[in-house]
C-alpha cells in the first residue's frame, strides 16, 4: 500500500517530454499591473489581459501548452495553496474517497502523529502552528487532488501547468512527480520546524497592504527602516513578501517596521493596512536561518525531472529540471513571493484562444479569488476542488 501511494504520484500525467524552455525575459521587480510598470522595451514586455492586436507571446506558455487532439479549453491548469488556507473541519468532504483516506493514513505513519485529527478536529491554535499547517495543507491538498483524480480524471491527464503559492510549490513537484510524496512531507517538515525556529529568533509579521497608484509603498518601507535603526532595533526588515494582483500585496518585516507603516500608511497614500495572523517574517531575510537546514534536506532526496510544467514562486518560470529545482527551491524560503506575475505567465495566451480550466486544490478559495482579480476571463472556467 506504502509503495503504492508513494508512486501514484509519478503517475497523474503522461505528458512526452518536451524541449528545454527559451529563456524568458526577466520579470520585473516591482511589477503590478503592467500599465504601472510599462517597460520600455518591447523585448522585455509581459502580457496582461486585454492583449494588444498582434501581440507577440514572448514566453511561449501558450505554444507549449498546445495538444494537437486536445481542445485547449478542456485542459487544465492546477493550484495548490499555501500556509493560511487551513481551517479546522477540513477534509471532512474527501473522507469518501478511497485515494484521500490512504494519503492520510500514510501521513500519519510519515509524521507520527494523527494528522487528519488535527484538521478534522484542531484544536485550531495546534493547527495554526508552522509546524503542523504546512504539512496539513500539502497533504488535504494533495487528497483533494484525489478527489480530482476520481471525478474528473481529465483535467489530471490534459494538464498543461501547475504552480502552488509559498507551500503550495512543494504540493505542485509532488503532483509532477518531482518529488516522492514520503520524502516531500518530510521535506516540508523540515521546511516548517526551521522557519517557526526562525521566527521565533526574528519575530516579525505580515500585513496585506492595498494601494493606488499614487501610493509610495517602497518609500513607506524604506522610512519603516530608518525609524526602526533610529530607534536601536537590530536588524529591521520591511519589505514585498507576496505579489497578489494589481494594487495588492503583503508586507512583511520587523514588528516595530510594520507598526510604523500601520500607524502612517495614509502619509504614503495607501489605503489600507490589515495585519495577519501570523509570527513570522516569511519570504523575507528575517527567514534566513530556516534556508541551510531545508537546502541540506532537498539535497537528500533524489528527485526528477517534472513530468508536468511547475512554476517556480521566485520569478514565475517553469522549472527545467531537477537540478534547477535545487537551485532555486531553497531561494523561495527569504524570496518574496510573485503570484502575480506567475499568473500572467501561466495565462499567457494568443488572443481568441481558449482558456485551459483552472482547478485549485485544497482548502479554502484564496488562488481562485487572486485569479479572478489578475484575469477575470481565465477566472470564468476556474472551480475549487475544496478540501
Amino acid at each position: 500500500m506504502r509503495r503504492m501511494l508513494i508512486r501514484r504520484f509519478h503517475n497523474y500525467a503522461y505528458l512526452c517530454r518536451e524541449k528545454k524552455p527559451e529563456s524568458a525575459k526577466e520579470l520585473l521587480e516591482n511589477a503590478a499591473t503592467y500599465e504601472n510598470a510599462k517597460p520600455a522595451s518591447a523585448e522585455d514586455e509581459w502580457y496582461t489581459l486585454p492583449y494588444a492586436e498582434g501581440s507577440p507571446l514572448k514566453r511561449g506558455q501558450g505554444a507549449r501548452s498546445l495538444r494537437p487532439n486536445v481542445d485547449p479549453k478542456d485542459t487544465s491548469i492546477i493550484l495548490f495553496p499555501g500556509q493560511g488556507a487551513q481551517f479546522v473541519g477540513m477534509a471532512k468532504d474527501l473522507l469518501k474517497f478511497p485515494g484521500a483516506r490512504d494519503i492520510f493514513e500514510l501521513a500519519n505513519e510519515i509524521l507520527k502523529y494523527d494528522l487528519l485529527k488535527l484538521c478534522l478536529e484542531g484544536p485550531k491554535k495546534d493547527l495554526d502552528q508552522t509546524i503542523h499547517c504546512q504539512p496539513a495543507v500539502m497533504v488535504a491538498s494533495l487528497a483533494a487532488l484525489e478527489r480530482l483524480r476520481e471525478e474528473r480524471p481529465k483535467a489530471i491527464d490534459n494538464c498543461v501547468a501547475t504552480a502552488g503559492f509559498s507551500l503550495g510549490e512543494i504540493t505542485a513537484l509532488v503532483f509532477a512527480g518531482a518529488i516522492p510524496f514520503d520524502k516531500a512531507l518530510k521535506l516540508v517538515q523540515v521546511r516548517a520546524e526551521a522557519m517557526q525556529k526562525a521566527s521565533t529568533e526574528f519575530p516579525g509579521g505580515m500585513a496585506t497592504v492595498l494601494y493606488g497608484p499614487d501610493s509610495e509603498l517602497s518609500l513607506a518601507c524604506k522610512k519603516a527602516q530608518q525609524w526602526c535603526l533610529e530607534r536601536g532595533v537590530e536588524n529591521p526588515q520591511c519589505t514585498v513578501a507576496n505579489y497578489l494582483y494589481p494594487h495588492c500585496k503583503v508586507i512583511a518585516g520587523s514588528r516595530e517596521a510594520l507598526k510604523y507603516i500601520e500607524t502612517n500608511y495614509k502619509h504614503f497614500n495607501i489605503k489600507r493596512v490589515r495585519s495577519l495572523p501570523v509570527s513570522g517574517a516569511f519570504h523575507t531575510e528575517l527567514m534566513s536561518s530556516a534556508v541551510d537546514p531545508f537546502k541540506r534536506a532537498l539535497r537528500s532526496i533524489q528527485l526528477e525531472d517534472p513530468i508536468i510544467p511547475v512554476h517556480s514562486n521566485v520569478d514565475g518560470k517553469r522549472y527545467a529540471n531537477a537540478a534547477h529545482i535545487v537551485r532555486q527551491l531553497p531561494k523561495q524560503i527569504i524570496r518574496p513571493v510573485k503570484w502575480e506575475q506567475t499568473l500572467h505567465i501561466l495565462y499567457e495566451r494568443k488572443q481568441e484562444t481558449n482558456f485551459p480550466r483552472t482547478f485549485e486544490c485544497g482548502p479554502g478559495r484564496g488562488l481562485t479569488t487572486i485569479l479572478k482579480q489578475v484575469n477575470a476571463k481565465a477566472w470564468d472556467s476556474a472551480m475549487n476542488v475544496e478540501a
